[in-house]
């Protein structure tokens, strides 16, 4: 099992965000958690990469328990994450961003160690051809690539999105489709979080739907979208506001 998820809880104060939460992630899947918006799918996340510390449960990567290892630490053992809001470091190349992840996810590594990483990962996100532009000059699906390169550099195992997919066109959302699948298919486990349906229906192999911070429904995406409890709370609102 490459991540494993069991009886994950996060309060904050008298608010419990997260309660009871527990899955399984195989290696090479692509494993999808949807649900309202206050839903806890963000703050799983946060728990997972080591943004936030649960307040009971367990997370293993690879059967390695990291519930207590810090950010750094997690990205060494191989958990790599993308970010909805991209925060790239706008004077430097895209090279050199990228570099930045390689020399996060090894510490020792070598400037030209890092670079030959950050070239093979701009490689595998299709930004070779503007390894050398500055990120400020990116369009948002460039920016987009470069974070999930950048993510890639730091060689995960398992890679988490939170709502990469934000803010695109459609036709921009299938071109990144592609590259999700890509990734998957170089051998990387995806986690990932998305509100626009025919993303998740195109992507997952499996769907966490949450709802109050509890698991939901577990299944594929058509399984989960028949579900009863699922239309009714999640499918059937139309509310499009970002989670808190």
């Amino acid at each position: 099992m490459m991540l494993r998820v069991q009886g994950l809880a996060k309060r904050f104060g008298g608010l419990v965000a997260v309660s009871d939460l527990d899955f399984e992630v195989t290696e090479g899947e692509i494993f999808a958690i949807i649900g309202p918006n206050g839903a806890g799918k963000t703050t799983t996340l946060n728990m997972i990469s080591g943004l936030l510390t649960p307040s009971a449960g367990r997370i293993e990567l690879a059967g390695r328990d990291i519930t207590h290892a810090n950010s750094a630490e997690r990205c060494h053992a191989g958990l790599g994450r993308a970010f909805q809001v991209v925060q790239p470091f706008p004077e430097m190349t895209v090279e050199e961003n990228v570099m930045v992840g390689a020399l996060y996810g090894a510490p020792g590594t070598s400037n030209a160690v890092a670079r030959r990483r950050a070239a093979d990962a701009l490689e595998r996100s299709g930004l070779d051809a503007l390894r050398d532009v500055p990120a400020e000059e990116l369009t948002l699906l460039q920016e987009k690539r470069l974070e999930i390169a950048r993510a890639l550099a730091t060689a995960p195992r398992v890679l988490l999105l939170d709502e990469v997919m934000a803010g695109l066109r459609p036709a921009e959302a299938r071109l990144a489709v592609g590259l999700v699948r890509e990734v998957r298919d170089q051998g990387v486990t995806v986690v990932f979080i998305e509100h626009v349906m025919p993303v998740v229906r195109d992507l997952a192999d499996r769907v966490l739907v949450m709802d109050y911070g509890r698991p939901l429904a577990l299944g594929s995406y058509a399984e989960v979208t028949a579900d009863a409890r699922v239309i009714e709370a999640y499918l059937g609102r139309d509310d499009e506001e970002d989670e808190a």
